[in-house]
């Protein structure tokens, strides 16, 4: 986390960058190993047996960024009683009834807990904001209620780390002809993914002011360069790492040792 820009940018993410696969590995193995310590210790079975502050992973980015690997890697690990991955989709009729950001509610951790989000209430200044689902006054107002909602929870413990999946738009459309031609793949290409795709302007718009004017020291932004998924999936589990012990000693709960490698 050191060095984390103030405010955020899609500049921020050096696409060119690269890692060798047997160190992705050996540093893949090492995180794992270490997350899986930590999320027994905030869940109270390792250490001193106290429960840790709730911990809440967002993720967001492009189609075919990586997100589903990225999360995958981080959660494998971990005993399936012991985190929750909850992918958001459209709000249903009733949720459309309610304040926009009441839905979320029920997806997020308690103390001792870890939630991973697939999208999250950022839909609202992303998706409803380009495709035109929200009012422009309600996407404007949104990144008010997005801190002030954001706040309230830390306020009350929570640790956020907040992931922007990043490629290139060359690097898309290759994931994307590779969906097509795949039997095996061909389900996660959609008509909304090209339909997106032909908005990249508009979305890379609205994710430099999303960066911009959502990101903050207790729930930051970190943009995830993932031209190569190897690095990604690296950079996503150290930084949740340096994330999750950062707010465990915030909350005066000293991290417990490393295993020997």
């Amino acid at each position: 986390m050191d060095g984390q820009p103030l405010i955020p940018s899609l500049d921020d993410a050096d696409l060119t960058r690269r890692i060798p696969k047997r160190e992705a590995l050996e540093r893949l193995k090492t995180a794992q190993t270490r997350m899986v310590q930590l999320r027994l210790q905030l869940g109270g079975k390792l250490g001193t047996g106290e429960l840790g502050p709730p911990v809440c992973f967002v993720f967001e980015g492009w189609d075919a960024s990586g997100k589903g690997g990225a999360i995958k890697r981080l959660v494998t690990p971990m005993d399936p009683r012991h985190v929750r991955v909850i992918t958001i989709a459209a709000p249903t009729d009733d949720e459309l009834r309610h304040h926009w950001l009441q839905r979320f509610w029920p997806h997020l951790p308690g103390w001792g807990g870890v939630a991973v989000l697939d999208r999250s209430w950022y839909g609202r200044v992303l998706v409803e904001r380009v495709e035109g689902f929200a009012e422009v006054e309600q996407w404007r107002r949104a990144y008010t209620e997005i801190i002030d909602f954001e706040r309230t929870l830390v306020a009350e413990g929570m640790v956020f780390a907040k992931f922007w999946m990043h490629v290139s738009s060359g690097e898309q459309l290759r994931r994307f002809e590779e969906r097509r031609t795949n039997p095996l793949k061909q389900w996660k290409l959609t008509d909304e993914d090209w339909r997106n795709r032909d908005k990249r302007v508009q979305y890379e718009i609205a994710v430099e002011e999303m960066l911009a004017r959502t990101s903050w020291d207790r729930a930051p932004w970190f943009v995830v360069p993932g031209e190569s998924k190897r690095l990604a999936r690296v950079e996503v589990l150290e930084t949740a790492i340096a994330v999750i012990e950062a707010g465990m000693r915030l909350h005066g709960m000293e991290p417990v040792p490393p295993l020997p490698a």
